[in-house]
């Protein structure tokens, strides 16, 4: 997890501890001199912001680099960003299914663990379970709950960024609203003892897109991830940054009319995601006598190589791949991503069909459509990073120095 591309610092006396730790995380000045020479600070002056950093054991001395003068001398220390003096929870829930992890500071899984969690049982239970996951993860990977600096949870719903609280979730019965910030920090404190710590909250197609856009596809200025499983929605990520629109409810595809008379269950006809949906194609195939009733079922049929379930997907993909025409000619972006319970060969031949068929030549010339690298695992690294660009952050950075008195 490096700094975000295209920020930054503050040039002069304005140039703070943060604002270096953020050129070094992303590595765009790397030794005293560079730090000295993109910020214009005295070699004193950085100095002593980077004797911060290193009390706070944030920073530590690499090897030496090449060396900075043509008449030769001594190679310059490299300085690294420490991913070893604090470790992030993650936590990536579905309807039916949820998954949390451990993870370094730069995006390492050390340990995780997938089960049964329902989402229906209201946020109470679920997160309250969350917490037992989250000590059990420490123990396997060998860290101490004070070594955690936050928990970052992705939800299937809108989330309002400002407050980490759903928005009217259609399939999010009970959490509208909810303290879900608060419940899981004290779920982490009850199940460890542990102060509690900042948690961050978001939609899971913005995560997953966040994690998979800063793994694979760092230098995509416009990114693209559309999750089709139970529900359908989409995560943009532009210049690096999540789009969320003004209150978090950029991306919701899955609730653009296209025409149809099927009944979603956000209370509306015609959502994308009523006909199009791993949950709509579980009830063609339970109406037709064939055993489904989510998107991971679909998933396994796929994977079986089912034929009515294959034959389903594809025409799922066509229904979306119409809707994605308009996404594509929108936002222009250099990669769509198709992720989920449905992103097989049969879902993602439909998406082309329409896509290419309904896209000007123009939008799709430089546009690459894939399917997901990280797979299950895209989540929970994208909250991760969620959580470490929040706390490395450089306005936030200079909070954390004072409170730890350094």
């Amino acid at each position: 997890m490096t700094g975000r591309p295209g920020r930054t610092g503050r040039a002069g006396s304005q140039a703070s501890a943060g604002d270096l730790l953020e050129l070094v995380r992303s590595g765009r000045a790397t030794t005293r001199g560079a730090l000295q020479q993109a910020t214009g600070l005295s070699r004193a002056t950085v100095g002593q912001r980077l004797e911060r950093l290193f009390r706070a054991g944030w920073l530590r001395e690499g090897a030496g680099g090449p060396v900075d003068s043509p008449l030769g001398g001594r190679p310059s220390i490299t300085l690294e960003f420490d991913d070893a003096h604090a470790v992030v929870l993650a936590a990536d829930l579905d309807t039916r299914h949820a998954r949390a992890a451990v993870l370094t500071l730069t995006g390492e899984i050390l340990a995780e663990h997938g089960g049964t969690l329902v989402i229906e049982d209201g946020p109470d239970a679920v997160l309250g379970d969350l917490g037992g996951w989250f000590a059990e993860l420490l123990e396997k990977a060998g860290h101490r709950p004070d070594e955690v600096c936050g928990i970052g949870l992705a939800v299937p719903g809108p989330v309002d960024s400002e407050t980490g609280r759903v928005v009217q979730p259609p399939i999010m019965p009970g959490w509208d609203g909810y303290d879900i910030r608060g419940r899981l920090a004290r779920a982490f404190t009850e199940r460890t003892g542990a102060p509690a710590v900042p948690v961050l909250v978001d939609n899971d197609a913005n995560l997953m897109a966040y994690g998979e856009q800063r793994t694979a596809y760092p230098d995509c200025s416009a990114f693209v991830l559309v999750k089709v499983s139970t529900g359908i929605g989409a995560g943009v990520v532009v210049d690096g940054s999540i789009f969320r629109g003004v209150d978090g409810g950029a991306g919701d595809i899955g609730h653009i009319r296209v025409g149809a008379e099927a009944l979603c269950r956000c209370g509306s006809y015609g959502c994308l995601a009523a006909v199009a949906s791993g949950g709509a194609v579980a009830r063609r195939l339970a109406e037709s006598g064939i055993p489904a009733s989510s998107g991971s079922d679909v998933r396994d049929l796929l994977g079986a190589g089912h034929p009515e379930a294959a034959a389903l997907a594809r025409e799922a993909g066509r229904r979306v791949g119409d809707v994605l025409a308009t996404v594509v000619t929108l936002l222009n972006p250099g990669v769509l991503m198709i992720a989920g319970d449905l992103a097989g060969t049969a879902f993602l031949t439909g998406v082309r069909e329409l896509l290419y068929q309904r896209a000007l030549p123009r939008s799709t010339a430089r546009l690459d459509v894939v399917t997901s690298r990280l797979g299950e695992r895209a989540g929970l690294v994208g909250a991760g990073a969620l959580v470490v660009e929040h706390l490395y952050a450089p306005e936030r950075v200079e909070e954390r120095l004072l409170a730890l008195g350094v």
